[in-house]
């Protein structure tokens, strides 16, 4: 008989290896334009297989050769390596590039913004949005006196010191990361510079940051600011009560079209009823920005006492309570001419 000839080794790595080149020629080939430019939102759910990550790709037109997608993805071994997650993929882009996204984890990320003056109550929609989880819940554990405790920021709680800005995560992301990346901002936003300057003002972390969050929710206008931050340092040092409007807003859980004595009256045993109660209030009433934190670092230098707010949002500032009553009159008397408009 004649002896069977068998191919050598390096003949069956060269055949393999030019079957899995051939995959790859097919997966840069995708079927439809590379160049589209629209993008089309898939999610892969946390344990999902691979083939319902294709069916879900198929369906939504990112890939038309469902049987030799498959293949691809197999003998590339990508379709192990799916991560769960929010993508935008581009229809008929190369296979390579769409099971690239699907395995590195360069997931889809959406913007998150938190205005300067929001507090805990106002952000939790927001942040619950992002790490989709219901609102109640993250306001519960957000609200906790102690949840500031792992973060080294002062407190009471996280009320204040969640920084004001624009953030961008992947939808679905962990509560946690959320909160790190807002507690590293706020304490980006403390230079070296700022805290010489703390530790020359005689105050601590916890009363700056209060009294910044006055600022904040009093001023309509930044270039007000630190004329407003005079008049709550003058008032401190001379002992007087801070009667500042937002904090008893605070202790009454939020906004309201007018503060009646009355209002006033039914917290009056409140800590932050800076009414009844002398000093700063225990913590911040909401996240100041940058500009209020800087003003309540270098008030003007001013012996303003008062200030009143007129109908555009800016405020006469006065140094007696005689002044301070004539001018909450012609403030009161503006505000009634532009309502009759």
């Amino acid at each position: 008989m004649r002896a069977v000839r068998q191919r050598p080794p390096s003949a069956l790595l060269t055949t393999a290896t030019l079957i899995v080149a051939g995959f790859a020629v097919l997966g840069m080939a995708a079927c439809g334009s590379v160049d589209a430019p629209r993008t089309i939102e898939v999610t892969v759910p946390a344990g999902t297989t691979f083939d319902s990550v294709l069916d879900t790709l198929v369906t939504r037109g990112v890939v038309v050769a469902k049987r030799r997608f498959r293949l691809y993805a197999r003998v590339t071994g990508a379709d192990r390596r799916i991560r769960a997650g929010s993508y935008a993929l581009k229809p008929g882009a190369p296979w390579g590039e769409i099971l690239d996204e699907l395995t590195s984890g360069r997931m889809m990320t959406f913007g998150m913004t938190i205005p300067e003056g929001f507090t805990i109550a106002d952000m939790a929609p927001r942040i619950a949005e992002t790490v989709e989880r219901p609102a109640d819940s993250v306001r519960a554990w957000l609200s906790d006196p102690d949840a500031h405790l792992p973060w080294g920021v002062p407190g009471p709680g996280l009320e204040g010191y969640l920084f004001p800005d624009t953030y961008r995560f992947a939808r679905g992301v962990a509560l946690d990361v959320v909160i790190e990346a807002m507690v590293r901002r706020y304490q980006r936003a403390w230079t070296a510079g700022r805290r010489a300057r703390l530790e020359a003002l005689e105050m601590s972390e916890n009363e700056l940051v209060t009294l910044a969050s006055i600022i904040q929710a009093e001023a309509r206008r930044v270039e007000e600011m630190p004329t407003i931050s005079a008049v709550y340092h003058n008032r401190l040092r001379l002992g007087y009560r801070l009667q500042a409007d937002p904090t008893v807003l605070y202790a009454l859980g939020g906004r309201r079209d007018r503060l009646l004595y009355a209002a006033i009256d039914s917290v009056a045993d409140n800590p932050y009823n800076t009414y009844t109660q002398r000093g700063l209030p225990p913590g911040p009433i909401s996240a100041p920005g940058e500009a209020a934190i800087h003003a309540a670092l270098y008030p003007a230098d001013e012996r303003y006492l008062y200030f009143v707010a007129r109908a555009d949002g800016t405020h006469i500032f006065t140094n007696s309570l005689e002044e301070h009553n004539r001018a909450r009159e012609v403030a009161r008397g503006r505000r009634s001419a532009v309502a009759k408009r």
